[in-house]
């Protein structure tokens, strides 16, 4: 009878969740004549999902149901406004799923409820199934991705609930990555932001908070294409809906949290590549700016209160402050490793976070802060490195990774209560 019940109880929570487009049992075939190709073209993130631990991932994460029925919710539109409306609808359910299912408030699935690997690889997968769709009409599949994108990262409907004398904080996080290398990787960075999402949290200074978030792609085209300007301009244009904080996180080095005192301008990562294999063209010796970047410093500093936070929050992983760059000097053609910061009139090659995406999401989120609100508090974390996987490849998760991906949620969370508090 338990069993029943808890079946009765996640069919309904189901329901709740998955778009009413495709809720009904008469939508399931979708309409006559509907046809995908499963030859279609795939990027190379998209081709990952050939090995069958992906789909585990998503299985086991409980969010398979919305793999398997979005197929058959986009050959229920007939136009392509409709297919737009179920972009957006399917995104954003997703999207709540997983939020609801990191904050422990969704069954499903035995793997760890902070684990961010099932949204990734169903995203993906659902990104797949709009790659293969034929409609009888034309679509415009590009921008139809692009709204499914925003609205399964939290673009879309996640604005700050209004309350008076609640602080607000928005962060972001970022996928997975290096997934060629060992495609179990998480993101500690994409899991806490989604256990954060949405929370009431209690600020260092006693007063109350809420925090929201998004999770934010590794791909050159989308920061390109605005993404990340897309996703802090509404947090950061005047009104009662502005933060009061805002903090970009992303994984960093091995046993630690650093808060990068710098942000800078270019990219430099080459030959590392983003998640669809793609280079940005810049690298050490000849760094690059990004296109679409707006005007703006080299080097932009972070003005979170770096010191309330490493005073307070040293467990169980320090955090420090870390005030390196690599510069190219005022008239000189040579990069070099500055400990200290940069120096007047240098050109960027690496912010403290590198010159990858975590370094630019940094600059282009602050850059867009000192234009739209200089007075708030910005800047980026860097979380430890998660470990712990199983050696057997074949093993999703175990222990001791359940428990460094929790311990790192958890210390984000400390962190951001003190980036939080009020200015005095």
């Amino acid at each position: 009878m338990m069993l029943l019940r808890r079946a009765a109880s996640a069919a309904a929570l189901l329901a709740t969740v998955l778009p009413l487009s495709v809720a009904p049992s008469a939508h399931a075939a979708g309409p006559d004549g509907c046809r995908t190709s499963a030859s279609a073209p795939l990027d190379a993130e998209q081709a990952r999902l050939a090995d069958p631990r992906t789909a585990a991932l998503v299985e086991r994460g409980g969010l398979g149901d919305f793999v398997r029925r979005f197929p058959a919710g986009l050959c229920s539109a007939r136009t392509p406004a409709e297919a737009g409306r179920l972009a957006d609808s399917w995104g954003e359910s997703l999207w709540q799923a997983s939020v609801r299912r990191a904050q422990g408030q969704r069954p499903g699935g035995d793997l760890a409820p902070g684990d961010d690997r099932p949204l990734y690889w169903a995203r993906l997968a659902m990104t797949a199934a709009i790659a293969r769709w034929q409609p009888e009409f034309a679509v415009d599949r590009a921008a139809l991705r692009a709204r499914f994108e925003d609205a399964s990262r939290g673009l879309v409907n996640n604005a700050f609930r209004a309350a008076p004398g609640v602080r607000r904080v928005f962060v972001s996080g970022f996928d997975p990555f290096g997934l060629d290398a060992e495609i179990r990787r998480a993101n500690p960075s994409g899991s806490a932001v989604l256990q954060l999402n949405g929370r009431r949290v209690t600020l260092a200074d006693g007063s109350p908070a809420e925090i929201r978030a998004v999770v934010l792609p590794v791909r050159y085209a989308d920061f390109d294409a605005g993404m990340v300007e897309r996703a802090f301009a509404p947090r950061l244009a005047a009104g009662p809906a502005q933060a009061h904080a805002v903090t970009t996180v992303s994984q960093g080095y091995p046993g630690k949290f650093t808060l990068e005192a710098w942000a800078g301008r270019a990219r430099s990562a080459d030959p590392y590549p983003d998640n669809r294999q793609v280079l940005s063209g810049g690298t050490r010796e000849r760094p690059v700016t990004a296109p679409g970047m707006g005007p703006g410093p080299e080097f932009i500093p972070t003005t979170l209160p770096a010191d309330a936070v490493t005073d307070a929050v040293q467990s169980p992983y320090p955090v420090l402050l870390n005030t390196a760059v690599t510069e190219i000097p005022a008239g000189g053609t040579t990069p070099v490793d500055r400990a200290d910061g940069p120096t007047p009139g240098s050109r960027a090659v690496a912010g403290g976070g590198g010159g990858y995406l975590s370094n630019e999401v940094a600059y282009r989120s602050n850059r867009l802060r000192g234009e739209l609100a200089p007075q708030l508090p910005g800047g980026h974390l860097h979380t430890p490195v998660l470990t712990g996987l199983p050696a057997d490849p074949q093993q999703l998760t175990g222990p001791e990774f359940e428990r460094n991906e929790s311990a790192i949620a958890a210390e984000v969370r400390a962190v951001l209560e003190h980036v939080g508090v009020r200015r005095r």
